[in-house]
Parts: structure tokens; C-alpha cells; sequence
């Protein structure tokens, strides 16, 4: 829960700060937030699936 916080935290300094970096960097930071989001978002399907599988 702690990453998911410090990325949209990350988001939110990423988006206020978008108009003061160029585009590519703008950009590239924010793929780098969304892969973080997307491996978090495994992360927890894959420890839910498991603790319902074992009841």
C-alpha cells in the first residue's frame, strides 16, 4: 500500500511539474509511474488470488 501512495504522490509532483520539463522527459516519467502501477496492481491480484485459494 505504501508504493501504491508513493506513486501517485510521484504522479502528482510528475503532472505539477509538466509544464517546466520538456515533453520526452515529461513523458518518460510518466511510463516509468505506470509501469511501477502496473507491477503493484500484480502484485496484489496475485497475493489476493492466493490467500482465496487457500480457504
Amino acid at each position: 500500500m505504501l508504493f501504491l501512495v508513493a506513486a501517485l504522490l510521484l504522479l502528482g509532483l510528475v503532472v505539477g511539474s509538466a509544464a517546466y520539463l520538456p515533453l520526452p522527459v515529461t513523458l518518460v516519467l510518466g511510463a516509468l509511474i505506470a509501469a511501477w502501477l502496473l507491477v503493484f496492481t500484480g502484485r496484489e491480484r496475485r497475493r489476493r488470488r492466493q490467500r482465496t485459494g487457500r480457504a
